[in-house]
């Protein structure tokens, strides 16, 4: 009985530490750690264009995205811009990756601006856009930032979020 005893105990600290090192190697893998360090602005937008409709919006370029952020371009490595066809819609979507995490809070600051400029434009003019726009969704993950205006902003900030 001693015996059996014995082997019951060895067996389940063998299980333990099978568990144990299972567990460790399973927070070990994948990539939150680095924060998407392998991840590009592209492949983020990619994920939240599959998760919403972007037709109706048009693709920005680093013009575009300078003249509506003031973002000095040496701070990002890259980005995704999509903005309303129309000047009567607030529809915003943007994804950056800046150079350094550190520069992510100073291009969410510049951000800021460009939210209280559409507020501004829009409070008046047209108060379902302005709902849209107090919906917004803006944060940052490591070095990458979200931008989001939309009906749809939950998922593309769901979409965001499964990316790390």
């Amino acid at each position: 009985m001693n015996r059996h005893r014995k082997g019951n105990r060895k067996l389940f600290a063998a299980v333990l530490a099978f568990a144990v090192a299972v567990v460790v190697l399973a927070g070990c893998s994948g990539r939150k750690d680095g924060l998407g360090e392998g991840l590009s602005a592209g492949e983020v937008g990619e994920r939240i264009q599959r998760a919403v409709n972007l037709e109706e919006l048009k693709q920005g370029d680093m013009h575009k995205l300078q003249k509506l952020y003031h973002i000095d371009a040496g701070e990002i490595e890259d980005f995704v811009l999509y903005t309303a066809s129309s000047n009567v819609k607030a529809d915003e979507l943007a994804v950056i990756k800046t150079k350094d995490a550190n520069q992510a809070e100073s291009v969410k600051e510049n951000i800021l601006q460009r939210i209280d400029a559409l507020t501004a434009k829009f409070k008046d003019y047209r108060p379902e856009e302005y709902a849209l726009i107090e919906k917004h969704v803006l944060k940052t993950k490591g070095p990458f930032v979200l931008f989001a205006v939309s009906k749809e902003a939950d998922r593309m900030e769901r979409a965001f979020d499964e990316a790390f």
